[in-house]
């Protein structure tokens, strides 16, 4: 290789500059607040983050959630939460994009190459702009931190105000809620710290599969970007519109696009596993959020009944947006996440549910997420009574 071709960089397969930017620009306004205002709010959300930690410790009895110390917090706007995932999805999709670089350098020659980052990176902008209205925190293990330790937690202050207005909720209790919820997920991680490198395996090798067939690649990487952006979303602990769970009961899950694009038999197992992980982490938080009382949450049931009530007032463009995404598609599975969890503390208790965070061969089935009394039998736990 010339002195020349070296140093020519190669096409970008998605253009991350022009996501992050294009987010930015779409992303609509938060709420009107005055400075002060904005900064109260801030502290406040900071402080209910920490007091939530002992709460998620007593709940899940985790030690790991003694010291979080391995991640850090920001509570950041829209745009900065659309920054930050262009990053993580950067870094999860990048390996997988120089595997194909290393293995098969034709493909990268091809003349549409760069329109197709163009156009990918364009649609991964849009995407991450119309979620930034509505992630109201997540965890994101997948990024280091700028202190380079664990993950990072994002509280999105403009949602989480919007939301609580909109609901006419105590802002404290509201965000001490979600809190439990996102803490949990960073517990997770904690006290699991191979599950982080576990995932990024498993996510890795879904993409690469998805470029296997190189005369579809910019539509591939399209299609990856719009369906992993879904399933990447419960995999880090977002709460997205988890009043669809309600919405969606006794509804059938419409497969996820990402399916028709997976043929090998690996591909499916690989997203069959993902899913029963995903399915799980999502289940726990819920339940972690959700076994607090009016002494933690003085205003907990007003707060569950008019969330879980929002999904009914959604306009017909937003419903139709969030069905291309693909963000309906799979709430029954974090539905059913959730009817693990509660089946396996109820008849193991917490204990020995948190069996599951011991190794990676612990991990449940898609198979045993709908039949949590095969994953007791298999872990030879004893139930209760």
């Amino acid at each position: 290789m010339s002195r020349n071709e070296s140093a020519t960089p190669r096409p970008q397969l998605v253009n991350w500059d022009l996501a992050a930017s294009t987010a930015a620009s779409l992303t609509p306004a938060g709420p009107t607040m005055t400075p002060a205002d904005i900064n109260r709010a801030v502290e406040n959300m900071r402080h209910l983050a920490g007091v939530s930690v002992n709460h998620v410790h007593t709940i899940s009895r985790l030690d790991a959630a003694r010291d979080l110390r391995d991640s850090e917090l920001l509570v950041v706007d829209r745009a900065s939460w659309s920054r930050a995932n262009s990053q993580s999805f950067r870094a999860l999709m990048e390996p997988a994009l120089d595997q194909l670089a290393a293995t098969r350098p034709e493909v990268l020659k091809s003349a549409s190459l760069t329109l197709g980052g163009t156009v990918t990176g364009a649609q991964l902008g849009a995407i991450l702009a119309f979620l930034s209205s509505k992630v109201l925190g997540q965890y994101d293990p997948f990024v280091p931190p700028r202190t380079g330790l664990g993950g990072r937690l994002m509280l999105v202050a403009p949602n989480i105000i919007s939301v609580e207005r909109e609901l006419n909720v105590d802002p404290s209790d509201f965000r001490l809620w979600v809190c439990l919820h996102e803490q949990t997920h960073r517990v997770q991680f904690a006290a699991a710290p191979w599950l982080k490198d576990h995932m990024t395996s498993h996510i890795g090798q879904l993409t690469s599969g998805l470029m296997d067939q190189a005369d579809t690649l910019s539509e591939r990487l399209g299609a990856a970007v719009r369906n992993i952006t879904a399933a990447k979303a419960r995999s880090r602990g977002e709460v997205v519109a988890r009043e669809e769970d309600a919405a969606t009961e006794g509804v059938p899950p419409r497969p996820a696009g990402v399916l028709s694009l997976l043929q090998a038999p690996e591909d499916k197992a690989l997203l069959s596993h993902l899913t029963a992980v995903m399915s799980l982490l999502e289940g726990h938080a819920n339940v972690v959020m959700d076994g607090v009382d009016g002494s933690i949450v003085p205003s907990v049931k007003t707060i569950r009944r008019r969330f879980n009530a929002r999904g009914k007032s959604r306009g017909p463009l937003e419903k139709i947006i969030r069905q291309l995404l693909g963000l309906d598609a799979k709430m029954r599975q974090y539905s059913d996440g959730s009817k693990f969890v509660r089946r396996v503390v109820s008849q193991t208790g917490m204990d020995g549910f948190n069996a599951v965070w011991e190794s990676e061969s612990h991990l449940p089935t898609e198979r045993e997420i709908h039949a949590p009394d095969e994953w007791i039998d298999r872990m030879s736990l004893r139930r209760h009574g």
